[in-house]
């Protein structure tokens, strides 16, 4: 069913982002506020560049280093120089962790963002050692949305099969029904490649697909 098919690609490739969420994280780490910058703020403040050397991978590390360095001697001269020096460092290291992860460095960002609930409870889960406030507020927002796109294909299930518009209906909603669920299930089972690939590529067989 090409038709079908064509719907599934991208429908498919945006369930597998939205369920890991890369945008939203990516700013996270971008932001003034964010780990990154905050741990390249402790490594200034005790003199260990090891601090922020844990946020890049190791062919990244003398540049860094190189950076930190420098950073030391021209923040020593004036406040002025220290505020310049300062932002020299977060920028090359937020620069160089999204290398890592692939990603494009799209500038740092201002403190204080509207993160959403999931990151800032993933971080309170780490300070606190307690993960239970961040499942359920995952595990609500995936019943939540299973619910809302199982519905939605329910009601549009049942349609004359010389009806075609109603059946194409009802297909884009299976399309995103399965492959949400789908792309959920992969996430959470944190797979990198093999089935999460399929999902990513529409491998899925639609109803009547052959």
């Amino acid at each position: 069913m090409r038709t079908t098919l064509s719907i599934a690609l991208p429908i498919a490739a945006f369930v597998a982002l939205a369920a890991l969420s890369p945008s939203r994280a990516h700013a996270h780490c971008d932001g003034l506020d964010g780990p990154v910058v905050t741990s390249a703020r402790e490594a200034l403040r005790t003199r260990d560049v090891s601090l922020a050397l844990v946020w890049v991978q190791p062919p990244a590390e003398a540049e860094v280093r190189t950076a930190f360095t420098r950073t030391l001697a021209v923040r020593r001269l004036n406040a002025a120089a220290r505020d310049l020096a300062d932002t020299f460092f977060f920028e090359t290291l937020v620069r160089l962790h999204r290398a890592g992860e692939g990603a494009p460095y799209t500038g740092l960002k201002p403190a204080g963002r509207d993160l959403g609930p999931a990151i800032p409870a993933a971080d309170r889960a780490l300070a606190t050692g307690d993960p239970n406030a961040l499942v359920r507020l995952l595990t609500d927002a995936i019943a939540d949305g299973a619910r809302e796109h199982f519905q939605r294909a329910m009601s549009l299930r049942r349609y004359p099969s010389s009806d075609l518009a109603a059946g194409r209906r009802y297909i884009e909603a299976y399309v995103v029904f399965i492959h949400y669920v789908e792309g959920l299930y992969v996430a959470a089972h944190g797979a990198a490649d093999g089935h999460a690939a399929e999902v990513a590529h529409g491998a899925h067989h639609e109803p009547g697909e052959e």
